[in-house]
């Protein structure tokens, strides 16, 4: 009885606990592919760091969409992941006098914020190709950069 009086308390609705974690679920699946990526190439964020952000940009536009109703307040919320996403890829990148390392990490972290807020919004459909361009951009455009690329003028 105790058990029943604390979840009366709690009041929680399964079908949203399922729902939540099915769409964070499907955010972290489309994140894997670029997560495993850079892990294989062995970049600062990997495979912890990218499903993390898809899935915290997913909860955070979940939480949004829940209590706000009013588009324009989503909107708010949207714009302060974009930035805060932004701001951690920002850190990924690394300036020396002649190289810039990790703008291709950078680019992927601010790719996986996308893919989440895509599923949020159930924009499945435009979360599906992200993962997929992102991932052939970084894993089979690389061997061309390098061959365009000078050894003192390295890009990432």
């Amino acid at each position: 009885m105790e058990i029943d009086s604390m979840l009366d308390f709690l009041d929680l609705n399964f079908g949203l606990i399922w729902f939540n974690l099915i769409q964070l679920g499907i955010a972290f699946i489309l994140a894997l592919p670029i997560a495993l990526n850079r892990e294989a190439k062995a970049q600062g964020a990997g495979l912890r760091t990218f499903p993390l952000v898809a899935i915290s940009c997913a909860a955070f536009m979940l939480v949004a969409m829940d209590i706000y109703t009013n588009p324009d307040s989503q909107a708010r919320v949207m714009y302060g992941v974009i930035t805060g996403i932004g701001f951690i890829g920002g850190g990924s990148i690394i300036k020396s006098d002649k190289n810039v390392h990790g703008t291709a990490t950078a680019a992927g972290i601010w790719l996986t914020g996308a893919i989440g807020v895509s599923v949020a919004y159930g924009r499945y459909e435009i979360a599906l190709v992200l993962s997929f361009i992102g991932f052939l951009v970084l894993h089979f455009l690389e061997p061309y950069k390098r061959a365009l690329n000078s050894p003192n003028d390295s890009e990432e």
